[in-house]
């Protein structure tokens, strides 16, 4: 009986406590769902040689204290001051006389409790390691011409290559010949060279011909200390700190907070004149630590998703996860992206991790960018780390790709189907000979999309079309992520001879690069780039993660034949159609019986191409095979051998007149009729 009085006591306890915590819950989730929104365009710091005006939003606070310091580290208190409570949640404090490139921090009182001095989650200019906000006439920062810098032209989605790349790879390695190894300054030369006199840098990419350039994080993050900068220090920056701020190790003196911003902007401005559109990497998704973060000891508990029990949700697999549903992260990520769009001329933001955001959010940040400009090109990851308390509806995640309004995702159905599972290195895809994924193929073929000759239910992650158009997929087959090309070549193909591997390194991006959708390169891969067998090198040194331009001799062939590809794809719009519906009428696959290969017909001028009718095989057997042809005079233009779809007769091709032909082990082999080459 003392048991079971026992157990029940206990029982009645638990069951208090748990009560007491779903109280307390939802008492906080009452409260700062009930905080008055703020509805003006003016939080942050805003300068004016006459004074400059601070206003934070931090609704539970009882006092904030802004002090003003004379360094953005250590240095000297100039000057505090109690902040006025305002409108809508808003405090303010108007500091008269010319204060630019002063420091400043915020220090609420919450609860009868000092919160952490941090900068505001506004802050668009920073001291050494972003513990400080700096005061900042941005006009003084542009550089020469700015105002005259352009956006490049894009006539539409469909025409992108983006070439995705990390800020000190690019560069880092000596064999650059670039004088700002790692800087943002490295994107403003041109003319460099490796030893062995080939291109490297922009004009790499400009011969090349990749029409953007994806940088990994380049906004203000935590793991690199820009005050040991003569130390080895490498990240990939998913860990954000000042979303607002570019990072500081990246430039030639991260203390001055004006240096990052005008550098910056000379990196956009030389890309632009160089005919290439810039895209940010964005990770809005979570904080590297929220508990010191200036969401937080502004305002406890709103800007995250929080468990019954008061601890962080954490979808992001990073400890927390931001909450973008709510009014005031809604309004800040809005304004973020605005504020990268038109202070900086930001041409495409790619979300991390974009399903643990809200699909109302990612839908208005697209509407607010197209009034900006309708060319800035969104998209992001269709998935989450990890479960999240954001119902499975709201999510903006590649099954829900039709909901969001000119957003594109990323295809890990094509990626996984050419190389192989992600989280398996050893194990093959179909450019190593795994049968079974010929499904999944066509499904990349026609970029996600609904098509009469799809059998969704062989695909290997998806069993329905999730783009509404090709343009709403990310075409690609490696990225940052994950082992690089090579690598998974090398863990897949064991019994490959080098030739062999190599011919792969074509074929993975051949398929890419012929196949519908907006194709994605990992940088390095058109000079077959390595990390080792390293598949997640976020903090592993540059030995690790350089680009080593000493390759672009090494593989020539390699380069000259990504180049090739990408000149095709922008020369031929039947490889790049806008429309389901144009893919529907103008590509039929091709009913082949034989494993590993992969054909389909893209016919009459499809996307007013010059050519009538093409055709195009993917063969992934380690032997060359013969397939039929549709009746016709046709002529080859493409094999692993080479690409080659600007003869000036009809003589300089391969003309195939009988009714097979054979396709080359472990390549794709394009054909055209006769007469469009004859033209």
């Amino acid at each position: 009986m003392k048991f079971i009085k026992k157990t029940f006591l206990i029982t009645l306890n638990l069951f208090l406590l748990m009560n007491l915590i779903g109280c307390q819950s939802s008492q906080k989730k009452r409260l700062t769902e009930g905080y008055p929104i703020y509805e003006g365009n003016d939080l942050g710091v805003h300068y004016t040689p006459e004074k400059t005006s601070f206003r934070v939003w931090a609704p539970p606070a009882d006092a904030i204290t802004l002090k003003i310091y004379d360094q953005g580290h250590e240095g000297e208190l100039l000057e505090t001051h109690s902040m006025k409570k305002d409108v809508q949640g808003t405090w303010l404090f108007e500091l008269e006389g010319d204060w630019k490139d002063k420091y400043y921090t915020y220090q609420a009182k919450i609860d009868g409790t000092l919160k952490l001095e941090v900068p505001d989650p506004y802050a668009r200019a920073v001291g050494v390691n972003g513990n400080r906000g700096m005061i900042v006439d941005l006009a003084s920062t542009n550089p020469e011409g700015w105002n005259e810098d352009n956006r490049p032209e894009l006539e539409s989605f469909a025409d992108m290559v983006i070439w995705e790349i990390h800020m000190r790879d690019f560069s880092i390695h000596p064999s650059s010949g670039i004088e700002n190894r790692g800087k943002y300054l490295a994107f403003t030369e041109t003319g460099t060279r490796s030893p062995e006199g080939h291109k490297t840098g922009v004009d790499h990419l400009v011969e090349l011909g990749i029409t953007h350039v994806h940088l990994l994080p380049v906004y203000d993050f935590y793991t690199i200390d820009e005050t040991r900068l003569d130390e080895p220090q490498f990240n990939w920056g998913y860990d954000p700190k000042n979303y607002n701020v570019p990072q500081g190790s990246y430039a030639t003196d991260p203390y001055d907070g004006n240096v990052r911003i005008r550098e910056f902007k000379k990196m956009v401005q030389s890309l632009h004149e160089n005919g290439i559109r810039v895209i940010m990497d964005v990770v809005y998704n979570h904080m590297y630590d929220a508990g010191t973060s200036p969401f937080e000891n502004l305002v406890p508990g709103y800007y995250f998703r929080m468990n019954q029990d008061g601890t962080y949700s954490d979808g992001s697999a990073c400890g927390n996860e931001t909450a973008s549903e709510r009014a005031m992260m809604r309004k800040f990520m809005i304004e973020s992206v605005k504020y990268w769009a038109q202070e900086y001329r930001i041409d495409g933001f790619r979300f991390d991790l974009m399903g643990l955001h809200d699909i109302e959010t990612m839908n208005l940040i697209r509407e607010e960018l197209h009034d900006i400009d309708p060319d800035i090109f969104l998209y992001g990851e269709g998935w989450t780390a990890a479960d999240t308390p954001l119902p499975e509806e709201d999510r903006a995640v590649k099954a829900h790709a039709a909901r969001l309004n000119g957003i594109a995702v990323f295809s890990d159905d094509i990626r996984d189907a050419i190389r192989g599972p992600w989280h398996e290195n050893e194990a093959p895809g179909f450019m190593a000979g795994e049968k079974g994924l010929e499904e999944s193929i066509r499904f990349g073929v026609v970029a996600s999309t609904k098509h009469p000759e799809v059998d969704y239910t062989q695909v290997n992650y998806s069993d329905a079309p999730y783009a509404d158009n090709p343009l709403q997929t990310i075409t690609y087959v490696t990225c940052h992520d994950n082992p690089c090309l090579w690598d998974k070549i090398v863990d897949t193909c064991t019994d490959c001879t080098k030739e062999e591997k190599l011919d792969l390194q074509k074929f993975a991006n051949a398929i890419v690069l012929t196949s519908q959708g907006v194709p994605l390169l990992h940088a390095g891969e058109e000079i077959v780039r390595t990390k080792f067998g390293e598949h997640n090198s976020y903090n592993l040194p540059d030995s690790i993660n350089q680009l080593v331009w000493h390759n672009k001799d090494t593989y020539r062939d390699v380069f000259d034949y990504y180049k090739d590809l990408i000149t095709l794809r922008k020369n031929h719009p039947a490889f790049r159609m806008p429309t389901t519906q144009m893919v529907q009428e103008h590509l039929r696959f091709f009913d082949l019986a034989q494993p590993l290969l992969v054909g389909f017909h893209i016919h009459e001028n499809a996307n007013n191409d010059p050519w009538k009718d093409i055709l195009v095989f993917y063969n992934a057997n380690d032997h060359e095979v013969q397939v039929d042809l549709p009746r016709g005079d046709w002529v080859i233009v493409a094999t692993k051998y080479s690409i080659q779809e600007s003869g000036s007769t009809v003589e300089g091709y391969d003309q195939i007149q009988s009714e097979t032909t054979t396709i080359p082990d472990r390549s794709i082999l394009i054909l055209v009729d006769k007469e469009s080459i004859a033209s």
